[in-house]
Parts: C-alpha cells; sequence; structure tokens
C-alpha cells in the first residue's frame, strides 16, 4: 500500500494498479491456425478418395482371388468386370495384376503409384501395393 497526498490535503490509501495481461488469440495467431488447418483439410480432401480406391482394389482382389477361376486369363477378366462394377477403380485394370500360386492358393498381388496435385508446382506421390489374403 502506497499513500499519496491528495489535492484536499487529506491522506488517503490507495493500490497502485497493475495492467493485465491480456488474454486471448492474436491475430497473427488466428491466421497461423487457419492456414495449418486449411493445409490439413486440403490434404485430407485430396488423400481421402485414392484411400477409398485402395481399399476397393484391395476388396476386389480378395474376392477374385478367392472366388473365380484358376488360370490368368480368369483372374484378369473377372478383375476388369468387378472394374465396371465398381466405378472408384481407375488406377489399375486386369492387366497390371501379378498372379502367382502359393502352397496351391491364388495369390494376387498389386501395385500403383498415385499422383496427387496440392498446389500447382507441389504434388504428393503415394505408392499403394496390396495382394490378396
Amino acid at each position: 500500500m502506497v499513500k499519496r497526498l491528495q489535492p484536499s490535503g487529506g491522506t488517503r490509501s490507495m493500490k497502485i494498479m497493475r495492467p493485465r495481461s491480456q488474454r486471448g488469440v492474436t491475430l497473427f495467431g488466428l491466421m497461423l491456425w487457419a492456414i495449418v488447418v486449411g493445409f490439413v483439410a486440403l490434404v485430407s480432401m485430396r488423400v481421402l478418395p485414392t484411400l477409398n480406391e485402395y481399399f476397393t482394389i484391395q476388396k476386389a482382389v480378395n474376392k477374385i482371388a478367392h472366388e473365380n477361376g484358376t488360370t490368368v486369363p480368369q483372374i484378369r477378366q473377372a478383375f476388369d468386370k468387378q472394374k465396371e462394377i465398381e466405378y472408384s477403380i481407375q488406377a489399375i485394370g486386369g492387366k497390371d495384376l501379378n498372379i502367382t500360386k502359393e502352397n496351391d492358393v491364388v495369390v494376387v498381388s498389386f501395385a500403383y503409384e498415385k499422383e496427387i496435385e496440392l498446389l500447382k508446382p507441389v504434388y504428393l506421390l503415394i505408392k499403394y501395393d496390396g495382394h490378396s489374403k
């Protein structure tokens, strides 16, 4: 407590008021978070369709390996028919499948790359590969 003289000649005790520190988000911080959230949203919107396509291909390959023919042309033809049904498969066709037999079990494998444009000079390359289970 500090005592100060008042103009009327009396003394009165007064508290020294310190300015409270301000709390909250600054404009710069808000803009930085907006850029980060926007970039994450952009990447997510571009990558999620390719993930959906990968899981669709994986499901089709598993189905074909367990249900359809035993020769390579039959399996490729079955995949091409499945591709016509599943509109989201665009990356590969029946000719891109690698078909082998392991312990009398047909194993169908695939691998492909997907290039995604984020901004005009910036691209994201994702490599997908999988095989039947």
